[in-house]
């Protein structure tokens, strides 16, 4: 039986989901977040301190303090089901293969692995809360950050006509085609830079408050007229300064809020 390793963190809000992206490119084999405490299982053969030295060079901080903790491998599987609890909104139901989706949900199957984000983090809520509020089917939509592929996913499972996902990160893009494909739903995954130029009805993005700002120009351009834009990944302090950076654009305001956090949408002038 293989040992592992469990690590934990606990990190400011707002970087989490960013250093579990950089864990997971370290060599991590799967990442969840929970209550503010970023957790990752890795073999036991690698060394935390090298892993979690090199996700916070990656992101340009300082090694944040961890603890361990000595696993077996049914210790691993027990706590990784026990992470990945299914979640339901509205119509939305997402869960793990190893999960039975009720017979009246519309269904997201993600495993944990080798992408960050499976619906459990409030910004994630937040936006598929959205989706499956505002999306009436036949939308183009596009996820911009699409990490694992949970939204782009979730907005073809909802009926939108075509769904495009991009990532800096070419494991996210990979790993968003691996999982749409389990889910069997056609989403383009690619790199921003082989995007096609195109306008869509929804552009959704939940990255972090600093790229969002950065990219207000872009994204905007990217939403149709009176198309609509849900961004998230800030904090509710954080939701001000974002609507203002999207306002020579959109009418843009806080749509919603949970633990702490905030979802800033608006439709395109």
């Amino acid at each position: 039986m293989m040992p592992w390793l469990a690590v934990s963190l606990d990190l400011e809000a707002g970087a989490a989901e960013a250093f579990g992206d950089a864990l997971l490119a370290a060599g991590a084999q799967s990442v969840a977040l929970e209550s503010g405490r970023l957790s990752a299982i890795l073999e036991s053969r690698r060394d935390p301190q090298t892993l979690v030295s090199a996700a916070a060079r990656t992101l340009g901080i300082a090694a944040p303090a961890f603890t361990t903790q000595r696993l077996d491998d049914r210790d691993w599987v027990r706590e990784s089901q026990a992470q990945f609890a299914p979640l339901r909104l509205g119509r939305l139901w997402i869960g793990a293969s190893w999960h039975e989706p009720p017979a009246d949900a519309i269904s997201v199957s993600l495993d944990p692995g080798m992408a960050f984000g499976t619906g459990s983090h409030p910004t994630t809520r937040l936006v598929l809360t959205d989706l499956e509020r505002n999306l009436k089917g036949g939308e183009r939509v596009l996820d911009y950050g699409c990490g694992s592929g949970i939204l782009a996913i979730a907005a073809a499972k909802l009926g939108a006509a075509s769904v495009d996902a991009t990532d800096l990160d070419p494991l996210a893009v990979q790993t968003t085609i691996e999982n749409a494909a389990l889910n069997r739903v056609g989403v383009r995954a690619r790199s921003p830079e082989a995007l096609a130029p195109a306008q869509y009805d929804v552009v959704v993005s939940n990255i972090l408050l600093q790229p969002l700002v950065l990219l207000a120009p872009l994204l905007a351009a990217r939403v149709a007229p009176r198309g609509r834009i849900a961004l998230a990944g800030v904090l509710e302090s954080q939701a001000e300064e974002l609507a203002l950076a999207y306002a020579p654009w959109f009418d843009a305001a806080v749509a919603m809020r949970l633990d702490g956090w905030a979802l800033v949408a608006g439709a395109r002038r």
